[in-house]
């Protein structure tokens, strides 16, 4: 059977191994849906609505989105958070422009910014100690100040390690200078429900991408574009149109009604508790002397810098596949753990036990990957367009990046496209384990 159906079969392998879902989606396998779901994938009909002319059921499910994230205008997206920056982006920057952009942005920003022209002024988050960091108010106000040409500033906040930036301070900042403030918030869909509302549009943000299925109940592939703004949320579907498949699927958007339904009623409150439940099993970690990120960080994400206790490379992913867990993302250094309500308390007991378990052994220090500042040679659009080649690593010295090359998927881009690849960046990439790059011919 496997060889006839290959994908579908190794799906139901994994289903049997009966681990311990900590990683996306938030709705850990179907626990908050019923079976029924398959026979609701349907298509625009006259009872149906549709997405990009929606005024009908679908406006009153966005209608309602609104209003549970405090927002003016709420956008359905069934092609991820991906569609949701893509069209945030668009809104922005209607003719290009400059934007002020964290270099740790998804891919999808970065293709995005490249279809569209735009000029991207780049900023690092500060700090992070092992981790990925935060953007730092003082240094957006450094940029905003000196280049008045930059329209819009996009952030990633939480990062993949769950770090969230000072949103209110960084937003002050962008109203002072007529910025606007997009801010990538696939990670934090659910900061809106806990103890502390830390969600980026109550906290200042004119749009917000929000990955709503990593963590909250609804199926891969839903989420929102959340607008505080009115004047931006009046392209917002046609920039929507742009980007996204005309065959959005029912049964995606249809979860997203079901989700938005849950957290009016019953999720807030199973999200404080999950809160709760989470923060106990902080607490040991840190008991253990198990490193996690300083600062404000997302209360239902559990990063694990193992390291620091000497559990490192392909043990660490194997210790936890033995306590019955799968991780969200372990890189041979740091485990992250994405928590929600609908993880059982077998799952929990399981992670408590792993945590209790991890042998404490002498700190691990690896090597942090650096590089000098890139040089720009090219616009990230005459980068990505232009015909381009795979090349080795060690061969790539003076060529033209087409692409970006990142140490791991939360980590920070050693080179964005367009900008030269000196020997020292080479590298770094390779030392980051990139044996090939894409260079512009």
């Amino acid at each position: 059977m496997e060889e006839k159906t290959p994908l579908y079969s190794r799906l139901v392998e994994h289903n049997m191994l009966n681990r311990s879902s900590f990683h996306t989606p938030g709705h850990k396998c179907g626990n908050f849906f019923d079976g029924s779901m398959i026979s609701l994938d349907y298509t625009e009909l006259p009872d149906t609505d549709a997405l990009y002319e929606a005024d009908d059921v679908i406006l009153k499910t966005e209608i309602r989105a609104a209003k549970l994230f405090g927002a003016y205008r709420s956008i359905i997206s069934a092609g991820g958070c991906s569609l949701a920056i893509q069209t945030m982006l668009k809104i922005s920057s209607e003719s290009g422009g400059k934007l002020l952009c964290a270099r740790n942005a998804h891919r999808s920003a970065v293709n995005a910014i490249a279809l569209l022209g735009i000029e991207p002024v780049w900023i690092s988050p500060d700090g992070g100690n092992g981790f990925t960091g935060r953007i730092s108010p003082e240094r957006v106000e450094e940029i905003l100040s000196v280049d008045s040409t930059i329209t819009a500033c996009y952030i990633t906040s939480p990062s993949y390690y769950g770090e969230i930036s000072d949103i209110p301070a960084i937003s002050k900042i962008c109203r002072k200078h007529g910025t606007i403030l997009l801010v990538d918030n696939a990670h934090g869909s659910h900061l809106a429900f806990l103890h502390k509302n830390l969600h980026p549009i109550s906290n200042g943000a004119d749009m917000s991408a929000c990955s709503l299925h990593k963590t909250l109940p609804v199926l891969t592939g839903g989420a929102l574009l959340n607008i505080a703004n009115d004047k931006l949320a009046e392209s917002a579907k046609d920039a929507m149109a742009l980007f996204g498949s005309t065959s959005p699927s029912y049964i995606i958007m249809s979860s997203i009604d079901l989700c938005v339904n849950y957290m009016f009623n019953e999720g807030k409150k199973a999200y404080t508790d999950c809160e709760k439940r989470v923060g106990s099993l902080k607490r040991l970690a840190w008991e253990r002397g198990i490193k996690q990120p300083d600062g404000l960080s997302d209360p239902l994400r559990i990063t694990l810098n193992t390291a620091s206790v000497g559990l490192v490379g392909e043990k660490q992913a194997e210790y936890f596949e033995e306590h019955g867990i799968d991780c969200e993302f372990c890189d041979g250094e740091n485990a992250v753990f994405i928590c929600t309500p609908f993880n059982s308390d077998r799952d929990f007991n399981r992670l408590e036990r792993a945590i209790k378990e991890i042998p404490i052994k002498n700190s691990v220090q690896y090597k942090i990957i650096t590089a000098e500042e890139p040089v720009k040679k090219l616009s990230v659009r005459e980068a990505v367009l232009l015909p381009n080649e795979i090349v080795k690593t060690e061969n790539s010295v003076g060529r033209i990046a087409a692409n970006t090359a990142c140490p791991c998927p939360p980590g920070i881009p050693l080179i964005m496209p367009g900008e030269v690849i000196s020997r020292g960046i080479a590298e770094r990439i390779f030392e980051s384990g990139i044996m090939t790059v894409k260079v512009v011919k």
